[in-house]
């Protein structure tokens, strides 16, 4: 049986065992899910994390070294992030579409009776600009900081270049190193069907269905707003020319770790080894693409931020006016490229975007109960635009470099 059909089938069996917990064995769920259920999944997302630093670091420095045109290097960062600002918007105007025509806010009853969790607070704009620098790269490291650890491993890229000679040792060394942990990772995929089921088993059977049937609208409307703009992706890799059936049973082992985890983190490594295994990916693209838009690619961000702004303006029956919608637009973009990309982000992130658009930050406890049930489907979004984007840029460099040979070829 492949990974993929392995991860598969964890899935829907973790899915319909702890909704079994739930409903007829509800005693048992705490004592189950506190010695087995939960330490098995959180075992499984540190041993993943284990390889997550490493592996985006030592992929950022191979595969940026392995580029050895200086001027190709600047085209392709401009060329992603150009891609990911439009599907961030595309993805963002989806969210606030959705929440507009299906009005979840006005489908809850009584608000002070669903939550009495208090809302977090969310890193500031400027803060989180700061807060790239690293001041201590050990520490850096010590954390999982990915931003700083790109800023960190971006500045070791250009030490190398100035080094030239002298510095093909420590090369030496993190291309040996990036080999080792990808050998690792191998191995630690192996396990994923195991870790997929406990953690899915635990969502399900601890979360129960009561504040579902509450806010049945929001979750609908964000699982529908993530579904509309899977399809807009693959449409656009299918004007690409692009199939959107190899891409998804390319990467489906990957979807299948992001949904069940809920953390882009956890399925960076097998992202990176789809990509070059499966969907056969210049190496130079995907040990540079993944790692940075584990980062900060965030679509699944965008439609929260932008969906759960309109639901408390909708809740708490606040006006919308032009300057609030751009509000919301700008702060939950921003926002998206500073998600960690770890279960439960987005929702402190969301502090930020209420806080910009001077809406009520009651919103967030209302919905914190429900989010781990949704935060799948966000985080399997991200990482297909992760890695859709990657596939375009791919795609992108493949057509660039043939049109000189084509104009060779027609001269000659």
């Amino acid at each position: 049986m492949k990974l993929s059909t392995k991860i598969t089938v964890s899935l829907v069996l973790g899915i319909f065992f702890g909704a079994i917990l739930n409903v007829f064995f509800p005693s048992i769920v705490p004592t189950l899910d506190q010695y087995v259920l939960s330490p098995v999944g959180k075992g499984f997302l540190r041993i993943i994390q284990f390889v997550v630093v490493p592996i985006v670091f030592t992929s950022l420095i191979v595969g940026f070294l392995s580029i050895k045109n200086t001027e190709k290097v600047g085209r392709l960062t401009w060329k992603l992030l150009t891609l990911y600002i439009f599907t961030n918007i595309v993805a963002l105007l989806i969210g606030i579409a959705t929440a507009s025509v299906l009005k979840p806010g006005t489908a809850v009853g009584d608000v002070g009776k669903l939550s009495a969790q208090e809302a977090p607070e969310g890193q500031g704009i400027i803060d989180w600009l700061i807060s790239i620098i690293p001041s201590n790269p050990f520490e850096a490291f010590s954390t999982g900081n990915l931003l700083q650890i790109i800023f960190t491993a971006i500045l070791i890229i250009i030490g190398l270049r100035l080094a030239g000679e002298k510095g093909k040792a420590f090369l030496s060394f993190i291309e040996s190193f990036h080999h080792i942990i990808e050998k690792i990772t191998i191995v630690i995929l192996k396990l994923s069907p195991i870790g997929v089921f406990a953690l899915i088993s635990s969502v399900i059977a601890t979360q129960g269905f009561g504040l579902v049937q509450k806010l049945l609208m929001y979750i609908i409307g964000l699982v529908l707003a993530i579904g509309i703009m899977l399809a807009a992706y693959s449409l656009i890799l299918y004007v690409c020319k692009i199939s959107p059936a190899r891409f998804w049973k390319s990467f489906l082992p990957t979807f299948g770790i992001a949904f069940g985890t809920a953390s882009s983190n956890a399925a960076l490594p097998a992202a990176i080894e789809n990509a070059q295994r499966q969907y056969k990916m210049k190496d130079e693209i995907a040990s540079f693409a993944i790692p940075l838009g584990t980062a900060l690619k965030r679509d699944g961000a965008c439609i929260l931020q932008g969906f759960n702004a309109l639901f408390v303006a909708q809740l708490f029956d606040v006006q919308l006016t032009p300057l609030l919608i751009a509000t919301i637009m700008i702060s939950s973009i921003v926002v998206s490229f500073s998600t960690a990309g770890v279960p439960g982000a987005g929702i402190i992130m969301m502090s930020t975007v209420l806080t910009a658009a001077g809406l009520p930050l009651e919103g967030i406890a209302i919905v914190a109960g429900i989010d781990r049930l949704t935060d799948g489907f966000r985080t399997l979004l991200n990482v297909f635009g992760n890695t859709a984007n990657a596939a375009l840029l791919d795609q992108w460099e493949q057509k660039a470099s043939a049109k000189p040979l084509n104009k060779g070829k027609m001269t000659a």
